[in-house]
């Protein structure tokens, strides 16, 4: 187990080499395996420590000064890289603790039945163990081993049930599956008391709760002592591979002007010998580092540089009093980066970070519905783990932000993980005039499918016990979302991408509506290139063509285009994994408030499309 640290370091006299479990990509240690989530490595289960045991010493500082007064830090770290001679990173803890070994069927803490420290052989029959399938958490974050004991001795669904024969903890336990059929009747758990259940009904929303079973706030993530008291929260059961076990809460911000330079890059990187400093003292500075050479900048420009770092006013973070829903996609930071991409800015050496041009042909012709197009041939994108929650995503309410998991026990910590990706993009927005008459036209119609869809958001808000179930759904988010889709899926095929390394940016408020598509990921197919071409009017007119003729048909309808609703809680109409889904990866909105319909209309004639 780590020893406790200054944040961002490792004590100087922890020279023990720790051996590596296993490595992932540093944008996974943000999206897919941050702090507090479960990595499989092998036949071992662990969980990501704190940001208190993570070795980033030496690793470069990121700078967004848009992003830190908005999470009150100063800078953010990139996740340490592996480093296996060392066997220093990103610590990791086991989790669960619980083990069953499969040949003597026995169900115990690892220490209890390993060999040996960190061996993974059960010491009675030399067979290797398996990190228990079973786990309880609650909508706060806290995750606990699950109570296999007083699941055993305290069920009472169980007709056989008989009071208890052997103390607490004293009692020895088995797992057995019989293998005749995949569901959770044939997993049946023992004591040598002669007690034994199933884990049929495990998973019902209120199973523990029945059986007064309450969260203990626990957060093995952060180590020993570091329970919560007096969470309220249910207890659920969830399996060890869930994707309900770790939900990441990002907020990302495009590098736009004047942050993104590559002077202003370097002004960030030694901020502290420059900002407040006096004009004689930052052309001293820029001198000594090598800056004002022939052919690179002069100190006009670095001094300017300097004033707009220490003059930029930044917007204080706002608190809703209300606890409403909203989606990223009207916030403020969205409004910058619309009003940036509309632009253009020029393709020169200092613009290292963003660059925007409209396309070549732009004169040509128009295509249909669609405003404006702006080829993003240079974007970068810095993606920030602020936190994490569990059973459901967050969904950017002032009472979801008060349950999000802590990423460290030091309360003093002032930076978070993120990373910066590069990429290109193209980005368009919708003919305003006509997305209005479109929404008159909707808005008039009895069966408003948007309707539909709103109201089972409201529906899934008020199950889960929200104040105000107020869904901000409207129709254009529903259509520039489907869009977003329908290209992803026809440029995936067009040219050659895969869909999970293409990305949306939905910008929609009631003055807003366009989206930026663009490819951002740290692997190799971010550097394919070709995203920009796709933005050219013809191509652009040729995809969006095709598109909406693969959007007219799936081959599931006609019960996805009439199905009164699809996906998880009825968040979506028409459309499923046959014809608009995409990989999570790619979505803002976990794949929900879709509908080809608002693209293309319905059959029926009863709902238009905005491009019918």
């Amino acid at each position: 187990m780590p020893r406790r640290s200054t944040p961002g370091t490792t004590p100087p006299n922890d020279e023990r080499k720790r051996p590596s479990v296993g490595s992932v990509r540093r944008a996974q240690q943000i999206t897919t395996y941050g702090v507090g989530g479960l990595l499989a490595v092998a036949d071992q289960s662990y969980i990501v420590s704190g940001l208190d045991t993570w070795d980033v010493t030496g690793e470069p500082d990121l700078r967004d000064q848009r992003l830190e007064p908005m999470l009150h830090v100063n800078g953010f770290r990139r996740p340490p890289a592996a480093r296996v001679a060392t066997g220093r990173g990103v610590r990791v803890r086991r989790f669960p603790d619980t083990y069953a070994c499969p040949q003597c069927k026995a169900l115990k803490a690892f220490r209890d039945l390993s060999a040996a420290e960190g061996d993974n052989r059960c010491a009675h029959c030399a067979a290797l163990l398996t990190p228990s399938r079973f786990m309880v958490a609650c909508e706060d974050g806290h995750l606990d081993e699950f109570p296999y004991e007083a699941w055993v001795h305290a069920d009472p669904e169980r007709k056989d049930a008989h009071p208890r024969t052997c103390s607490q903890g004293a009692g020895e336990l088995t797992l057995e599956t019989d293998g005749r059929t995949a569901s959770l009747r044939s997993i049946v758990i023992s004591c040598s008391c002669g007690e034994k259940a199933s884990m049929e009904g495990a998973f019902g929303k209120a199973a523990l709760r029945r059986l007064g079973l309450m969260c203990q706030g626990t957060r093995p993530w952060l180590g020993r002592g570091a329970t919560e008291r007096g969470c309220k929260r249910p207890l659920r059961t969830l399996q060890r591979g869930s994707s309900a076990a770790w939900f990441a809460d990002l907020r990302s911000a495009l590098s736009i002007p004047p942050w993104h330079t590559e002077l202003m890059e370097l002004v960030e990187a030694h901020r502290r010998h420059l900002v407040g400093k006096s004009d004689e003292r930052i052309a001293e500075f820029a001198q000594d580092e090598g800056w004002l050479t022939p052919g690179g900048y002069s100190a006009s420009q670095v001094l300017r540089t300097v004033r707009t770092l220490e003059n930029a006013v930044h917007p204080e973070p706002t608190e809703d009093d209300e606890d409403e829903i909203r989606f990223a996609a009207g916030e403020p930071l969205r409004r910058e980066e619309y009003e940036q991409l509309s632009k253009v800015t020029e393709d020169t050496p200092e613009n290292k970070h963003f660059v925007c041009e409209p396309p070549k042909d732009a004169q040509r012709s128009d295509v249909p519905g669609v405003d404006r197009v702006m080829l993003v041939k240079r974007l970068r994108e810095v993606r920030v783990l602020t936190g994490f929650t569990r059973i459901r995503p967050p969904q950017g309410s002032k009472a979801d932000r008060d349950r999000i998991g802590r990423l460290s026990r030091n309360t003093d910590l002032d930076w978070l993980p993120a990373v910066d990706v590069v990429g290109e993009g193209v980005f368009l927005t919708l003919d305003q005039e006509r997305l209005r008459r479109w929404e008159s036209a909707v808005r008039g119609i009895d069966s408003n499918r948007t309707d539909r869809m709103r109201a089972a958001h409201a529906d899934l808000l008020r199950e889960q016990e929200w104040e105000n179930p107020r869904s901000p759904l409207t129709s254009r988010f529903v259509l520039l979302h489907t869009l977003a889709h329908a290209l992803i899926n026809e440029w995936s095929l067009d040219c050659g991408y895969p869909a999970a390394s293409l990305r949306e940016r939905l910008y929609v408020d009631d003055d807003m509506c366009g989206v930026l598509l663009y490819t951002a990921t740290s692997d190799s197919a971010g550097s394919l290139g070709g995203i920009v071409a796709r933005g050219e009017v013809a191509e652009l007119s040729r995809s969006l063509s095709f598109a909406l003729e693969r959007a007219t048909w799936c081959s599931c309808d006609p019960l996805c285009m009439e199905a009164d609703a699809n996906g998880v809680g009825g968040l979506n109409m028409a459309a499923c994994h046959a014809c608009v889904l995409l990989p999570e990866t790619s979505c803002e909105m976990n794949n929900t408030f879709l509908d080809r319909a608002h693209l293309v209309g319905t059959p029926a004639k009863d709902f238009p499309g905005y491009f019918a």
